[in-house]
């Protein structure tokens, strides 16, 4: 079971329900969906996730608009791993025009499954070396012949 936090809004008779992913399981998220060496940090997971969660507030849903070209880049990168989804939604203006309006959402069930993900650090290999094992007279064959 995951730790979502469940907020319950009632805007004009409406309710709305969101689900809040607490910083640490985003970070946790973050930190075991880059596969990157040397590994990130969980100090520079929890900088990516608090910024993350800053454009978002207690929705799932952000505009493109807000981005700055840096953001954005985080934004793809956390697209890779699956974190983030891009949305588009078209609409006709009153002149006729098609408008395009981009979105990024948490991708929830992809956050809480990469949290839950159990990473097997990977041990260095010794370098193996398989001429080691071959005994020495296999080296010297064909010289006494």
């Amino acid at each position: 079971m995951h730790e979502v936090i469940r907020m319950a809004m009632n805007n004009d008779n409406i309710e709305h329900v969101y689900d809040i992913v607490p910083l640490k399981v985003l970070a946790t998220a973050i930190r075991n969906g880059i596969r990157s060496t040397p590994k990130v940090g969980e100090e520079e997971a929890i900088h990516l996730a608090s910024h993350i969660l800053n454009f978002f507030g207690y929705d799932d849903r952000i505009i493109d608009n807000y981005l700055e070209p840096d953001d954005r880049g985080l934004f793809y990168m956390m697209e890779e791993i699956g974190i983030l989804v891009p949305e588009r939604e078209e609409i006709t203006l009153y002149d006729g025009r098609e408008w395009r309006i981009h979105y990024w959402n948490l991708n929830i069930k992809k956050i809480f499954d990469l949290q839950k993900e159990i990473i097997v650090e990977e041990e260095e290999e010794e370098s193996y070396d398989v001429y080691k094992e071959i005994p020495d007279e296999i080296w010297n064959r064909g010289e006494g012949e």
